[in-house]
């Protein structure tokens, strides 16, 4: 294992535990020539341990694994796994019955940075984000089955759209364990047929699973306005929550297929929802307007350098459905933006309402559900941000 050595002065956030190490704090990067995804021990200036870690050739150089000298091996994956799904359990999920799809594994949450494993019914659905992790993908995958205790049956390995374009050249999504027939999830005791092939992200959005329940208890009786849809997790929300009418909004046609197939599999009968192909903005200028609306858009920036241009697009969204929102109503909006903090959220938020010229109550601040773990020491893993608010 090759050793880093950090740059005087440079080793203060390792020492508070924070799991990234940034290229311009390391001495000897040059001269080491370390390739993407090796293991690497990194060392204060002084040459005393610090951590171990999977070198990344980009900004953030190193994802640490451990503080301790330790052999990332077999059990160092059963150890971290276990640890996971103890917590899992200690949460309830999965509930049978109830709840059958979650998240086992949130990245630096969970003390695995890189790594993400989403769970639907009997079938883990991994999403590496470092070469270092997918190197280790089957020793993962094995831990996984063994301490599922039989409640997972397959693996499968959806990477190939989050590492690296020259290392995922050579990659095929697919089962690297088992194989399985989807069968649809159950969340809150409704049901979504989920699409780890070809559907966004792992196949679905498990981390409104809480805010989408609290949006149903404001829904009975109302006219329900979905933005960015996607497979029509809040729109079956409202829909069982009582709405008088639903309306579920998206660009993409692929998407509102996937949400229609969803409202049929829960409410086959149902003549409350309605879809649409279109352009949220463009919707948004030409609709009427609703008693409870959603707008939750997809990340409008993944760098700090394209934040400003962020905040100016959610300012422009959230003033224009302020506009539709009925005097009295409802309306969740939110960020998953990890470059767009709570703060910032909420100031651009204040300027959209200004700008619509609407006064505005906040009922409740809303985050990640706590199977989306935030690490005390990475506070950039808390990327979920909304506000439930009253438009007056």
């Amino acid at each position: 294992m090759k050793t880093l050595e950090l740059k005087p002065g440079k080793d203060k956030a390792v020492r508070r535990f924070h799991p990234w190490i940034f290229s311009g704090a390391i001495r000897n990067l040059e001269n080491e020539r370390v390739e993407d995804g090796e293991l690497v021990r990194v060392n204060d200036h002084k040459g005393r341990f610090l951590a171990i870690g999977h070198f990344h050739n980009g900004s953030i150089a190193v994802r640490i694994l451990t503080f301790d000298e330790e052999e990332i091996n077999a059990g160092f994956w059963q150890k971290r796994i276990q640890d996971a799904f103890a917590y899992r359990r200690m949460l309830g999920l999965p509930a049978p019955g109830k709840t059958t799809c979650y998240r086992l594994l949130h990245a630096e949450g969970d003390r695995l940075p890189g790594l993400v494993v989403d769970v639907y019914n009997h079938v883990a659905v991994v999403q590496c984000h470092s070469i270092g992790m997918h190197r280790s993908v089957g020793e993962i995958a094995d831990a996984i089955l063994e301490r599922a205790e039989g409640d997972i049956v397959a693996v499968y390995d959806k990477s190939s759209e989050t590492l690296p374009a020259n290392y995922a050249a050579s990659l095929e999504n697919g089962y690297i364990r088992g194989d399985a027939e989807p069968e649809p999830v159950l969340e809150n005791g409704i049901q979504f047929k989920v699409d780890w092939v070809t559907g966004q992200k792992t196949g679905f959005f498990l981390d409104q699973r809480i805010n989408r329940e609290l949006l149903g208890k404001f829904c009975e009786g109302k006219k329900v306005l979905n933005c960015f849809s996607y497979s029509g997790g809040f729109s079956l929300y409202a829909l069982k929550g009582g709405a008088k009418l639903v309306h579920s909004v998206d660009a993409s046609a692929r998407a509102i297929e996937q949400c229609n197939e969803n409202v049929a599999l829960n409410f086959p009968d149902s003549e409350k929802h309605e879809s649409f192909v279109e352009d949220v903005l463009k919707y948004l200028r030409e609709c009427d307007e609703y008693e409870v609306m959603v707008v939750d858009p997809p990340a409008f920036a993944k760098s700090f350098a394209k934040r400003h241009n962020a905040v100016q697009g959610y300012k422009r969204l959230n003033a224009a459905a302020f506009r539709k929102v009925a005097p009295g109503g409802i309306m969740f909006t939110f960020s998953c933006s990890q470059v767009v903090d709570r703060e910032l959220f909420y100031n651009t938020v204040v300027a959209a309402a200004l700008d619509a010229g609407r006064q505005v109550r906040v009922l409740q601040h809303l985050s990640q559900p706590p199977d989306h773990p935030v690490n005390l020491f990475h506070p950039e893993g808390a990327y979920l941000k909304g506000l439930a608010l009253q438009v007056l």
